[in-house]
């Protein structure tokens, strides 16, 4: 396989360590890319009282440290505290994808060297010496005037603070490319960063994210809005990202959803979008989490084939109340 994945409860904090040691163990190839979305409220101390508050933001210090230990050296570490989870347990392709929008979840993602394919993990954070993004970041980062970019998952972080949306624009919208995938969302905050010259806590807000390149890449995504409301309406929206025809081998899913979805959403009904997505594609994979805003839009990217550019219109990117469901296809394996 192209990727492995590692799911598993954070009830005490290492509960997600101990999985991943024990894929890393099967693995004959070790992960160039190692991605870990983990739910907040345990991770990081989000509610509870302020004793336990603590304790939790120092176990997901230390839960971080430990997965970092795991990894070799020269692995790129991305790693992101959301207030829900949607995960594939274990990442069995007969496995049912699971919304978990309260309790302790978290799972890690495992890409080793893939031929034709580029991984790259970016951060761009607000710096307090200059009023304007420089765009040079994008460049070094691989996201522009690159022609082999082909799919850009981000992630925005501290995104309630004073500024934080205006940056999360200014990082976006030179992004905002028809032959290009953008999918994400915004979460709570930033649990680990690699090659980092700096530590992230110190930083009020920023943008996180992979960006993925290769001729061999392909990707859709689908919008799923107010106007998305039952199973009914989120199967007639799969169909919509079935029609893009990705290949199924070989690719994961990822599903960015608003905390404001969800089983309140649907009429008590649990976990209805990440059922209609297993209707249609059965044998993917499907990952990502319920945050505090959307990043996305209708789009299909195959090869040299474009259809619905997003409009004119850059905010168009950028949702709240919606689900963006994504597929992203590694290519086949030689």
């Amino acid at each position: 396989t192209l990727f492995r994945s590692a799911a598993g409860p954070t009830s005490d904090g290492y509960s997600l360590v101990r999985v991943v040691e024990k894929e890393l163990e099967k693995v004959h190839l070790l992960p160039e890319t190692f991605v870990y979305i983990v739910d907040a409220g345990t991770f990081s101390g989000h509610g509870g009282r302020r004793g336990q508050k603590k304790a939790r933001k120092k176990n997901g210090t230390e839960t971080a440290t430990s997965l970092e230990k795991l990894l070799p050296r020269q692995c790129q570490v991305l790693g992101i505290a959301t207030p829900g989870i949607v995960v594939t347990p274990m990442g069995s392709r007969s496995n049912r994808p699971q919304e978990i929008e309260d309790g302790e979840a978290g799972f890690a993602l495992l890409f080793p060297k893939i031929d034709g394919v580029k991984i790259q993990t970016f951060h761009f954070f607000k710096d307090s010496r200059s009023k304007v993004f420089d765009e040079n970041q994008l460049l070094e980062a691989g996201l522009k005037s690159n022609p082999d970019l082909r799919v850009v998952l981000m992630f925005g972080y501290n995104t309630w603070k004073e500024g934080a949306p205006r940056f999360l624009h200014h990082v976006i919208n030179p992004l905002n490319e028809k032959n290009v995938i953008i999918a994400g969302g915004q979460v709570e905050h930033l649990a680990s960063y690699t090659s980092d010259s700096n530590p992230h806590s110190t930083e009020p807000f920023g943008v996180v994210g992979l960006a993925i390149s290769g001729t061999q890449v392909q990707g859709a995504t689908v919008l799923l809005g107010l106007d998305v409301y039952d199973e009914s309406t989120a199967e007639g929206a799969m169909q919509r990202l079935k029609a893009a025809n990705i290949p199924e081998q070989n690719t994961i899913g990822f599903m960015f959803a608003c905390v404001g979805r969800g089983y309140q959403y649907y009429k008590s009904k649990k976990n209805v979008e990440a059922d209609a997505f297993r209707k249609f594609f059965p044998s993917v994979p499907l990952f990502g989490f319920f945050g505090n805003g959307e990043i996305g839009c209708d789009r299909i990217v195959t090869g040299s084939f474009t259809l619905r550019e997003c409009s004119d219109i850059k905010d168009d990117l950028l949702h709240s109340y919606t689900t963006i469901m994504t597929l992203v296809h590694f290519g086949t394996p030689k």
